[in-house]
């Protein structure tokens, strides 16, 4: 296995999308917002540690998958409106959504990230 500087700490990701429709109160493009809308939203999480020395990993990156896969029903093609705990559709409350759902599955959960593609908005949520 090769080395690592002894403070290393690695950062593993993984990304997936959802696609999803909502509302959003707010006085800045109050009409588009105010009628029911979808976006196809993208999501990285990042998952920060060390290096095990048997497996060679952070983390096993099937494990993150693994949950991401459960997490990914409760928004994807749902009225982000309508799903218990999210509040208004907001990117900073669905990356709260995100990390909340993946942190008791990941003490090492560093980052959280989602932005749609089609408008450049993105929000990053980070441990420090």
């Amino acid at each position: 296995m090769s080395t690592a500087p002894a403070t290393a700490r690695f950062c593993v990701s993984q990304k997936f999308f959802f696609d999803a429709a909502h509302t959003l109160k707010r006085d800045i493009e109050r009409e588009g917002s105010l009628r029911v809308h979808g976006h196809t939203y993208h999501a990285e999480v990042s998952v920060q540690g060390p290096r095990d020395p048997v497996t060679g990993m952070v983390v096993d990156l099937g494990l993150v998958r693994q949950q991401v896969e459960q997490l990914r029903p409760q928004l994807d093609h749902r009225m982000l409106d309508d799903v218990p705990g999210l509040g208004p559709a907001t990117l900073e409350n669905l990356c709260s959504f995100i990390w909340q759902a993946l942190e008791p599955h990941f003490a090492g959960l560093q980052r959280v990230r989602v932005w749609r593609d089609s408008v450049g908005d993105g929000c990053t949520l980070e441990r420090h």
